[in-house]
């Protein structure tokens, strides 16, 4: 059973940046394709952005484009999502998750293809 703990949230204001960490613990993180996802109050939850086990392979949603990178270290164990230049919209709580996949190489945007979640960290945004 593989626990995932997200860190790293809190208040910024427009323009500024955070980086989001994801600590997995009772698994081997190096099995998984992790994401990240986000969900603001009073919309579904959305994919913004995901990596493949071995870190080569991403795909994000448009609107994180040139702002957001994800990241892995499966020595550590953790997953990162940088977020620069951050606007108000993404304002949400952000959530990690590991999807056990069989190719280094594979990404997961779907949520019901993830494994296992975090409890998530709210990011705030100011304008």
């Amino acid at each position: 059973q593989v626990q995932l703990e997200e860190s790293g949230g809190g208040w910024v204001q427009a323009g500024g940046s955070l980086r989001l960490s994801c600590a997995a613990s009772g698994g081997r993180l190096d099995l998984y394709a992790m994401g990240w996802f986000r969900q603001a109050p009073g919309k579904e939850r959305e994919f913004v952005y995901g990596i493949s086990r071995d870190g080569g392979t991403t795909s994000y949603v448009d609107s994180v484009e040139g702002r957001f990178t994800i990241s892995r270290d499966n020595t550590e164990n953790t997953a990162y999502l940088q977020m620069n230049s951050l606007k108000f919209e993404d304002t949400a709580v952000y959530y990690c998750a590991a999807s056990l996949v069989d190719s280094d190489e594979k990404v997961q945007i779907a949520d019901d293809l993830y494994d296992y979640w975090g409890q998530g960290t709210q990011v705030t945004v100011s304008s």
